[in-house]
């Protein structure tokens, strides 16, 4: 599996699901993206997160209020790099995708601070094509 996931996925997209790596800040495809749609996992396809729970925190990476399907979102204890943070993954392909933080907007105050790297994203137009119809109607669509 691992030597698919290499020819599949590009350097840096195996780097930071498999590898716990992190793309830079400010230099990733989804940080300034706010097109209509949902994110999911670059392995599995998984929706992971919505794109009318993304916000602008300014962090340099897309971050979100919350996980689109919670129970597709695993948290773990982290402590590498120094750090006590919470790590998220994958539950279906275990990829990790990034940290959440307690200083978000909101209700519940998160901020799922995810890697462009371990998203794909899949606009609203092509929900149908790729299996995602049943989310449409959590859209505005005139």
């Amino acid at each position: 599996m691992k030597e698919d996931l290499k020819n599949r996925l590009t350097e840096i997209q195996y780097h930071v699901t498999q590898e716990q790596g992190t793309e830079p800040p400010f230099r990733n495809e989804f940080d300034s993206h706010f097109e209509d749609g949902i994110y999911v996992d670059v392995v599995s396809g998984e929706p992971l997160f919505s794109s009318q729970d993304k916000y602008d925190a300014g962090c340099g990476w897309p971050s979100f209020t919350k996980p689109l399907e919670k129970e597709e979102v695993t948290e773990h204890f982290d402590t590498t790099h120094g750090m006590r943070r919470t790590e998220v993954r994958s539950k279906t392909a275990d990829s990790h995708l990034g940290h959440v933080f307690p200083d978000g907007p909101g209700e519940a105050g998160t901020r799922y601070c995810i890697n462009s790297a371990a998203l794909r994203f899949v606009p609203l137009a092509k929900f149908d094509e790729e299996g995602l119809g049943a989310y449409k109607s959590r859209f505005n669509q005139n």
